[in-house]
């Protein structure tokens, strides 16, 4: 892509209080590295990824770059980003950051830094489909009876599941896009429980292709015995 460069939006930002651990879970070992370090690992030594930007707390930059940066091959790839206090927050930060033409004309590919096990594919294939759609995020079909569930904890329908599936990062946007969508919501003061759902709001279409149900993401205990048995695979 001439002129454009593509920028990896990687949140590591969160506390991790649901893992019920002192050590923020990004930062937990997975094999002999941290699970951030696996995450940023497949992100740094791919071709199609030109810069990261990294949103963690400010008060871990000087841990991160001497137990993890330093551990890889291409640190100088890596733009330290303080994240805010929500997730959404960190990403914006981290699109904020984005600077220069190239970067404004590329792609941004979010994705949370306790995703270890993401695949080259994953990344290729979200920046490719962005080009063409404008956004493009990774799901699997769900595999179990999905019910729609009023407040009081009676099923309102059953969904099918032929239309319902669970959504993964990395997701990918062309620059303008995404940028427009936190901008829009940060006014409007709306959440999502995803960045695709932000382009979504703004009524923006959101392509989807296939991701990998060992793309877990880590945020409890359980979740980590899990990585830790598929890391033993590998």
């Amino acid at each position: 892509m001439t002129g454009q460069m593509n920028t990896a939006v990687i949140v590591a930002a969160g506390k991790g209080d649901r893992m019920g651990d002192d050590i923020p879970k990004q930062y937990l070992l997975l094999g002999a590295r941290p699970i951030l370090w696996h995450s940023l690992k497949t992100f740094e030594t791919c071709g199609e990824i030109d810069r990261i930007n990294l949103c963690i707390p400010k008060q871990d930059f000087n841990f991160c770059r001497s137990n993890i940066l330093t551990h890889l091959d291409f640190p100088e790839k890596i733009n330290l980003v303080p994240g805010g206090t929500r997730r959404q927050e960190s990403v914006y930060n981290g699109i904020m950051a984005i600077d220069g033409a190239a970067g404004k004309n590329g792609i941004v590919v979010i994705h949370d830094g306790v995703r270890p096990f993401v695949k080259t594919g994953h990344i290729t294939g979200c920046i490719r489909e962005a080009v063409i759609n404008g956004a493009c995020i990774l799901a699997v079909p769900a595999v179990d009876t999905i019910k729609s569930v009023s407040p009081e904890g009676r099923v309102v329908k059953t969904l099918s599941r032929d239309c319902v599936q669970m959504a993964q990062t990395p997701q990918a946007f062309q620059y303008d896009l995404i940028k427009t969508a936190h901008e829009e919501a940060r006014q409007k003061g709306l959440t999502g429980t995803d960045d695709a759902q932000l382009v979504e709001f703004i009524g923006q279409p959101v392509k989807v292709i296939r991701g990998d149900k060992n793309n877990i993401k880590i945020t409890n205990r359980p979740d980590l015995v899990l990585a830790r048995a598929l890391h033993a695979m590998v």
